[in-house]
């Protein structure tokens, strides 16, 4: 069958036309979401929040002037846990530190300079066990990746035994495929 052939073959049958058109728009569609997140990059710089006041030797609170002194002293970000995002293979991967960090009266999970492979449907979790391991059952989800690149946090309840948790995993939900993971150790 010739170029001409199926030219005429097409313009006979304007559905066959049709039908090669939504094909090839569903084939692309299709080939944009698996491959998109390879090549599209998300950027957040968020900064560490501010930690909560401190008593002072009083049993009051700092001045809200700005002014420090020694009366009133304020207790900055203390790394509880850390750990650096791991390859776990040529397409899954990331590159920065993780970090738990106690506020005073918040917990976050802070992402500071990150590299991470994108997918579809990224979500992260603070997992039991080490490696990239992770149960649905036993792990706290913190929510969906909030950029490929850069520095951001996920706060954590208070509720949450942060002693239990001993790495963050970054996972692909609609694969089930490990993106990259972090294992904590103590600062």
């Amino acid at each position: 069958m010739t170029v001409r052939a199926i030219g005429r073959s097409f313009s006979a049958h304007p559905a066959w036309l049709v039908g090669a058109l939504l094909t090839f728009a569903a084939l692309s569609a299709v080939v944009w979401y698996l491959a998109s997140p390879l090549v599209v990059r998300t950027y957040r710089n968020e900064a560490v929040p501010s930690p909560a006041p401190s008593p002072n030797a009083s049993g009051g609170f700092p001045s809200t002037t700005g002014v420090l002194n020694e009366a009133s002293p304020t207790v900055g970000p203390r790394v509880l846990r850390s750990g650096e995002l791991n390859f776990v293979d040529a397409i899954h991967n990331g590159m920065g530190p993780v970090r738990l960090v106690d506020l005073g009266a918040t917990r976050i999970v802070r992402f500071e300079d990150v590299a991470i492979t994108n997918a579809p449907d990224v979500h992260v979790y603070l997992s039991r066990e080490t490696g990239g391991k992770w149960s649905e059952a036993t792990s706290l989800y913190l929510g969906p990746l909030k950029a490929t690149n850069g520095s951001f946090n996920y706060e954590l309840p208070a509720t949450a035994d942060v002693s239990s948790y001993q790495s963050v995993v970054v996972w692909c939900r609609a694969f089930h495929v490990l993106i990259t993971w972090a294992d904590l150790r103590a600062a």
